[in-house]
């Protein structure tokens, strides 16, 4: 299996960024990736949500087998924790170097905010790992093709200008994770058509392994 994995990554390598908003990747190893997520053995017991439509699932598994102690405690402990009676702030993760941000707050980023070219970002060490635990989040995806770096990067975060036109809109509820990879350019607490902006939002920075 090994063999296999490190063939197909050396593949990964070669094709580049042909889609526009994240990543693509050789058939053989995107089957691979859905298989292994639907099979589950990630979870570790973890029952309470699964991944959103839209989480990159080949750099899931690729970074899952590079580093699965840690993924283990991270599904472990959001199984085990009430995520809406801990407080807001930050709360490590035992056994690990991980820490829980658990943020209590509001959508803020508008359609005229998104127009602005304000509020993008991407990282080169860490994964964006985004669980909604009440209410809605929005986010964006950056068009790679017509986006660019606005400055050098400052680890561990690169901002983009970018054109409105070419986002790629989506939401987070409940009973799904997002997970913003270093090929996710992103946007996050976009405002989103629901009643409410207020959201309870955990964001836990996972490393990312080359």
């Amino acid at each position: 299996m090994k063999k296999v994995i490190t063939m197909l990554v050396i593949l990964v390598s070669v094709i580049g960024n042909a889609q526009t908003y994240t990543n693509e990747y050789p058939k053989e190893l995107t089957r691979l990736a859905e298989k292994w997520v639907k099979k589950g053995e990630w979870r570790n017991g973890f029952t309470k949500a699964s991944p959103a439509p839209t989480v990159n699932l080949v750099e899931f598994y690729i970074q899952y087998q590079r580093n699965p102690k840690q993924w283990q405690a991270l599904f472990k402990w959001l199984q085990e924790t009430d995520l809406l009676a801990i407080p807001a702030g930050r709360t490590p993760i035992p056994g690990t170097t991980l820490t829980v941000s658990v943020e209590d707050g509001d959508n803020w980023c508008s359609q005229d905010n998104l127009r602005q070219g304000k509020g993008s970002e991407s990282h080169y060490q860490k994964i964006d790992f985004m669980y909604v635990v009440s209410g809605t989040e929005g986010f964006c995806r950056l068009d790679h093709e017509t986006s660019r770096p606005l400055a050098d990067y400052k680890p561990d975060r690169l901002e983009y200008a970018f054109e409105y036109d070419r986002l790629q809109q989506f939401t987070s509820i409940p009973g799904t994770f997002n997970m913003m990879f270093p090929c996710d350019w992103h946007v996050a607490k976009v405002k989103t058509t629901a009643d409410s902006q207020r959201l309870r939002v955990l964001v836990i920075k996972v490393d990312y392994l080359l």
